[in-house]
């Protein structure tokens, strides 16, 4: 059994698509990262950089302590998935390369600045002019990117699905809070809409949905932007 401390972000919804695409056993455990449960001790045991998700695989490799194996960073987590089950990551050593290339692009890039331009859009107590045209633009050029790579392969990382699509899908899901227009992007486009409609796809998106809601107040920003984020534990 795979217990899984996430959120509905896209970083945890990357790990509840590939559990749900594998068919692994999993209970989840929700992390409200809006009411800080990511700074309780028994979470940062398993996650110490304090950001979801964070995975701890009964039947894992075993750990000298003898306790479960436990994973944090999301990129890390879907390799691991990946490997234990033998899906979503090719044993070509050439196709295995191109898709950790596309993972790697996304953890390093599209995650980081598409993450910024929706803050800086929505959720910064001052609309700066400069950071808001920064990160819609650089968003603008990754998604230009994967529309480029996806004029000319199915998916990121060839003809085949994996956990570089599974990574970049959720991130592309709040394309208009990104200051983007699918529309510029048909191959992107084309992408988005046939992962999902995959049920996998579907189920994971929703798993923790109903619990999470908007950034509403501001103990909540205050809690993942202010003080609280970059205290000393």
């Amino acid at each position: 059994m795979i217990d899984v401390y996430s959120w509905a972000t896209p970083n945890g919804q990357k790990v509840h698509i590939m559990l749900e695409e594998t068919g692994l056993p999993y209970q989840v455990h929700p992390i409200n990262i809006g009411a800080g449960d990511q700074f309780k001790p028994e979470f940062l045991a398993i996650s110490p950089n304090n950001k979801i998700p964070a995975i701890v695989d009964s039947e894992g490799p075993a750990r000298p302590d003898g306790k479960p194996f436990s994973l944090f960073e999301s990129g890390a987590i879907l390799i691991y998935l990946a490997e234990k089950t033998g899906q979503f990551l090719p044993s070509n050593p050439a196709a295995r390369y191109a898709t950790l290339q596309w993972l790697m692009f996304q953890m390093g890039g599209l995650g980081p600045m598409l993450g910024q331009a929706h803050h800086f859009r929505l959720y910064a107590p001052e609309k700066i002019e400069y950071a808001i045209n920064r990160y819609s633009n650089e968003s603008r050029r990754l998604y230009g990117v994967m529309d480029a790579q996806l004029s000319k392969n199915r998916y990121l990382a060839g003809e085949a699905y994996t956990i570089a699509d599974i990574a970049a899908f959720p991130w592309t899901r709040s394309w208009l809070n990104q200051g983007i227009d699918l529309e510029e992007f048909p191959h992107v486009q084309r992408w988005h809409n046939e992962i999902a409609s995959r049920p996998a796809v579907q189920r994971g998106v929703e798993v923790l949905a109903s619990a999470h809601q908007p950034l509403a107040g501001e103990k909540e920003k205050e809690v993942l932007y202010g003080a609280t984020q970059y205290a000393k534990r």
